[in-house]
């Protein structure tokens, strides 16, 4: 691998932002400002140098999958143009947000296979890391095999709990931000024949490709097994613990839920539904995850907490793409017009806390030693920077450098 050496680019290192040239070879940053050394050089003079992106929950892959309702296209030609449109935002390393459902259709655990079987057989063609995440339905007991499988593979990826039956089942009365921990015995439970959860209902068919009737059907049965969902958990918990996996609760509207995942490992609250949980888990010492439309936006389209508020007031830890890969620089832009924070700091939330928190500790930071995942934008001042060049592991991954002319940079 050709050494290369990006000159006079403005770098965003951990504390600062300054003019300096950065040595790459072999996949790793060798020097900053130091000898080329026989390296080729890239003029970046005008530009940004940064992290690349670090993706702990992205779904935006589903609308490769299903580009329409109810229409799949061929697995592979889904994730080949996924990670080409990852590597053309920014991101080294993505985590796919794989739901593993009870449902039909495109979150079904049959489909979950299939994505991880393409996945490992695209393996040596993919230009950015595709990891996954494990979403998984606790009311699923049919994705434990897959769980297993996965595990024990070569890419560790990570677990998330979520638990989206027990909020498909709650009464209207109750916001959904302010549902009671799932396990509570008198949950409270929408009547199965009220209209507004019969339409609901309709919906949620529509996505599985099966009649209302059936659906219903269905949840009825899942339903019936809530009283082994918490030894399930348990075991999967277990396991994920046994294979040093991270681990993940989704959407805890509650403190007291946040510490029964927390007691189990998982120590990353993602996507907090409620304040007193954001609290909770600071107070506990967990990362904390919101989503970069959130903070690209500025707001959350489901009414849970502002990420802008919340990274100023030292809640939030960590931006993922959710459902929309650009938002993760479109985040960055937002939150520094509005200086939530320096840029240095905005930057951790996007690379070098995710790599914490899923426990890489080779990237997500510009130093000597570390891999060579760096991002080289075209940022003018009071316009939408543009990704020039994306470099996974030292690897050429997306490149556009010949579009654009060089000029001062907004900083």
């Amino acid at each position: 691998m050709t050494a290369e050496m990006i000159e006079g680019a403005r770098v965003i290192l951990e504390d600062r932002v300054e003019t300096a040239s950065v040595r790459i070879e072999a996949g790793r940053i060798t020097g900053i400002d130091v000898a080329r050394d026989g390296a080729a050089v890239i003029p970046a003079r005008g530009r940004f140098l940064a992290p690349a992106f670090i993706d702990i929950h992205g779904d935006a892959f589903e609308r490769q999958l299903m580009p329409r309702p109810g229409v799949m296209v061929p697995m592979e030609t889904a994730l080949l143009e996924t990670d080409r449109q990852l590597a053309s935002n920014g991101i080294a390393t993505a985590c796919h947000a794989l739901t593993l459902s009870w449902e039909p259709g495109l979150r079904s655990v049959q489909t979950g296979w299939q994505v991880v079987r393409a996945l490992e057989a695209l393996r040596p063609r993919l230009t950015t890391e595709n990891r996954l995440q494990l979403r998984w339905e606790t009311f699923c007991h049919e994705a434990g095999p897959l769980i297993a499988h996965v595990l024990s593979g070569p890419d560790r990826p990570a677990l998330a709990f979520n638990d989206h039956t027990t909020s498909m089942l709650l009464h209207p009365d109750v916001a959904v931000q302010d549902r009671p921990f799932d396990q509570v015995a008198d949950y409270p439970v929408t009547p199965f024949d009220a209209p507004r959860f019969l339409k609901k209902m309709a919906d949620q068919a529509r996505r599985a490709h099966v009649s209302p009737e059936d659906y219903v059907a269905l949840l009825t049965r899942v339903w019936d097994r809530r009283q082994d969902v918490p030894a399930q958990i348990a075991r999967m918990a277990a396991l994920a613990s046994a294979h040093n996996a991270p681990m993940l609760s989704h959407d805890d509207s509650q403190a007291e839920t946040r510490a029964y995942y927390r007691s189990l490992g998982a120590t990353v609250a993602e996507f907090p539904m409620h304040e007193r949980v954001f609290l909770a888990a600071r107070e506990a010492g967990d990362f904390i995850v919101l989503g970069a439309p959130n903070a690209m936006r500025g707001g959350s389209h489901l009414g849970s907490p502002g990420a802008a508020e919340m990274i100023a007031r030292g809640l939030c830890d960590i931006l993922a793409s959710d459902y929309f890969y650009p938002a993760m620089l479109g985040a960055m832009v937002r939150l520094h017009a509005d200086r939530v924070a320096a840029l240095p700091a905005l930057w951790k939330l996007v690379s070098l806390n995710p790599a914490r928190a899923m426990g890489l500790t080779d990237r997500g930071r510009i130093t000597p030693g570390q891999r060579a995942d760096l991002l080289l934008l075209d940022w003018p001042e009071a316009q939408a920077p543009a990704p020039l060049r994306t470099w996974v592991s030292g690897r050429p991954g997306y490149s556009a450098l010949s579009q654009l002319p060089q000029h001062e940079p907004a900083l």
